[in-house]
């Protein structure tokens, strides 16, 4: 199967989802508006034609001065018909993005991971909370506006000051 049959089959079904479209290295990259996406993703999934059943990884972008600010970029690979498709989903700052690990499982961490690190908040998550930073640590350390050095980063390091969320 190639792009323009993925982007013909995506464009029948969803007519406006479709912003933006390009190829990249053999692989078709698709910018998709919010309205249709959990949709969208869900038909990527179950479609028989596409059947796009591995999300390899989900990527967050901070863009700082642009709007929106944000860029999350989906993963996907087809592995009955070896094609891979990146779906990009702009997010302003502050927006809900509804999760999509009811339809992959392995979004779970990989949200958990944009929420902690740019804090992105994934709605219908089953489990969104920090993965890499503690439970009481203050800001978001992708974004852009972050402090180069860390807000802490002249304190004195102690342990006893961490509160982690016990499992």
């Amino acid at each position: 199967m190639d792009n323009a049959h993925i982007l013909s089959r995506i464009k029948t079904r969803f007519p406006a989802a479709v912003l933006e479209e390009k190829e990249s290295c053999g692989d078709l990259h698709i910018t998709v508006e919010k309205e249709s996406f959990p949709d969208l993703m869900r038909f990527l999934r179950d479609d028989d034609q596409l059947s796009f059943t591995l999300l390899s990884d989900i990527a967050g972008v901070d863009y700082n001065s642009r709007t929106p600010r944000f860029a999350l970029v989906y993963i996907l690979f087809s592995c009955n018909e070896n094609h891979r498709l990146q779906v990009i989903r702009n997010v302003e700052d502050g927006e809900e993005i509804p999760s999509v690990s009811a339809i992959w499982k392995s979004a779970d961490w990989a949200e958990r991971e944009i929420f902690d690190l740019l804090g992105i908040v994934f709605s219908d998550h089953p489990d969104l909370r920090r993965i890499l930073t503690w439970d009481n640590f203050e800001g978001h350390p992708l974004r852009k506006d972050y402090p180069l050095l860390g807000k802490d980063f002249d304190t004195t390091f102690d342990p006893d000051t961490i509160i982690v969320d016990k499992v």
